[in-house]
């Protein structure tokens, strides 16, 4: 059983800088893992993937060049660095971690793909 909680979240002008982490219990290193943002009303969408190693990412269109997604597997951490923030990044995040090593696009950023999730943690960005 692995257990995800998000931290890192809060509240930043356009053009700021936040830096998520996701702490694991459990089993992590075998695991692909992904970042992904919900809005009210709107479906949960993917942002970022990593595989088990952090070898290969891969972003949504939107936070390309903007966000990075990596992982220290030695502490069991996922992390999200964003840049360049907008107010369409608002939302609240979650981090999510497959039982396959690695996902391709598009499988990377799709939500069954995941079987483990953490509570989430809001980011709002204002303009």
């Amino acid at each position: 059983q692995v257990h995800l909680v998000e931290s890192g979240g809060g509240s930043v002008q356009a053009g700021g800088s936040l830096r998520l982490s996701c702490a694991a219990s459990g089993y992590i290193n075998s695991s692909a893992m992904g970042w992904f943002r919900q809005v009210p009303g709107k479906e949960r969408e993917g942002v970022a993937n990593i595989n088990n190693s952090g070898g290969n990412t891969y972003y949504c269109d939107s936070v390309k060049g903007r966000f990075t997604i990596s992982r220290d597997n030695a502490k069991n951490t996922l992390y999200l660095q964003m840049n360049s923030l907008k107010p369409e990044d608002t939302g609240m995040y979650y981090c999510a971690a497959s039982i396959y090593s690695w996902l391709g696009p598009p499988a990377a950023l799709r939500t069954y793909e995941y079987s483990y999730w953490g509570q989430g943690t809001q980011v709002t960005v204002s303009s």
